[in-house]
């Protein structure tokens, strides 16, 4: 078992579900042995510690590290009041005005490989919108870009971590070196949106205010590093894993081919089917009995996301990726207080970019997809790089959406 929080190997990173599974009926609630670190693997566990801030803080990090102030590690009422300020930011008007970029994006990113009949869904695609994405509604220079990936891919490998030894010193190091380069330049960024403001979100930061409260420059800061992590490598693994998903239920794509309408009852399900999120941290306050196991008080937890969203206990036919199923009460965007901010945004880009990749490929392939290469980092699920190939369909309009063109006949 000690093999779950270790580098894993490539099979078992790629399909995680049969373990799951197996664990879930002998031990829901398992301390990993060796460690002092335990993982839920059945739903109600799992929704009970996402729930339950009392019992299972977000104030959690591997021993004898602190942990890190962002608004997803914070606890109420210093949690409250920043997400009460960061609402009124980041709002649902302000998400759906980027409809129209986001269209444009995706269907740019499309016009550079679509004659060839072949990409890599990953590194062409679907881990490249998400970046712009980002840039574009936080207002930061198109110039960033590289230095932004490279940011993102640092404060991802923060989750490694927990597996401590030489692999989490490397990631502790190199998250150093991008909290430096980061700093200053979000600092000049917001200087100037002092000076000179916009109409983006770095602004809208700068000029929040509840009850004569204003964000700091810190939380500012905080909150940066997280928008890049969650709104970029979660939809990213999002987008690829649905294409995973359609390759290995061809019936179910093609149903959505000819029902359009269900594309975004399609991402949730792709949502609770491949979670692009397998896990979260919690630290226990207290100690708690789940399934007959008692936690100690100030363990380090792991609530297993992906294994809670296959329990057959709460979803028929659980291990049957079913576009139609209705409702789909998954917990892949979190649950509680802590409910993912950007979940409106993340299924704006899915829906936006599966719309395009629907519209102008047609007989979507993936060759080798039993043996796609997973992405290295510990608490994600989804491809690293997704060769595909397809016959590119006739070149539309970027602003015609596929459910349209298809509802037209």
């Amino acid at each position: 078992m000690s093999t779950v929080l270790s580098p894993l190997g490539a099979l078992l990173r790629r399909h995680p579900y049969p373990l799951y599974s197996a664990l879930r009926r002998v031990a829901p609630v398992l301390r990993v042995p060796g460690r002092d670190v335990w993982m839920l693997f059945d739903f109600e566990s799992v929704k009970r510690a996402l729930h339950d801030p009392e019992t299972f803080s977000s104030r959690a990090a591997p021993p004898g590290k602190q942990p890190l102030d962002w608004l997803i590690f914070l606890d109420p009422p210093a949690h409250a009041k920043l997400r009460a300020l960061i609402v009124r930011t980041f709002t649902p008007r302000a998400v759906a005005a980027l409809e129209p970029r986001v269209h444009a994006l995706a269907h740019g990113l499309l016009d550079r490989v679509i004659a060839s009949g072949r990409m890599d869904l990953v590194g062409d695609f679907a881990e490249r919108l998400p970046p712009l994405v980002i840039m574009e509604l936080l207002g930061i220079p198109p110039g960033d870009a590289e230095r932004v990936t490279r940011w993102t891919a640092a404060i991802l490998g923060l989750g490694d971590t927990v597996l401590g030894g030489e692999h989490a010193r490397r990631a502790r190091e190199a998250y150093a070196v991008a909290k430096e380069e980061m700093r200053p330049r979000l600092a000049g960024l917001l200087a100037e949106r002092r000076v000179a403001p916009r109409d983006d979100l770095l602004t809208r930061l700068v000029d929040a205010e509840v009850d004569e409260e204003r964000l700091t420059e810190e939380e500012i800061f905080a909150f940066f590093q997280l928008l890049l992590l969650a709104g970029t490598e979660t939809t990213a693994n999002l987008i690829a894993n649905a294409v995973l998903c359609f390759a290995a239920h061809p019936a179910q794509y093609a149903r959505l081919r000819a029902e359009p309408a269900l594309l975004p009852a399609a991402i949730e399900e792709v949502v609770r089917y491949r979670t692009p999120v397998q896990m979260v941290f919690r630290q226990t306050t207290r100690a708690v009995t789940l399934r007959g196991r008692t936690i100690p008080a100030g363990t380090l937890v792991l609530p297993m996301v992906g294994a809670a969203n296959r329990d057959p206990a709460h979803f028929r036919d659980a291990s049957r990726f079913d576009i139609g199923r209705a409702p789909v009460p998954h917990v892949g965007f979190g649950h509680g207080i802590h409910y993912c901010l950007g979940a409106a945004l993340a299924r704006l880009e899915a829906r936006v970019a599966l719309d395009a990749l629907l519209a102008r490929v047609q007989d979507l392939r993936v060759p080798e997809r039993r043996r796609w290469v997973p992405r290295a980092a510990l608490a994600v699920h989804g491809p690293a790089r997704l060769p595909v190939t397809f016959t590119p369909g006739v070149a539309v309009a970027a602003t015609c959406p596929f459910h349209e063109r298809a509802g037209a006949g």
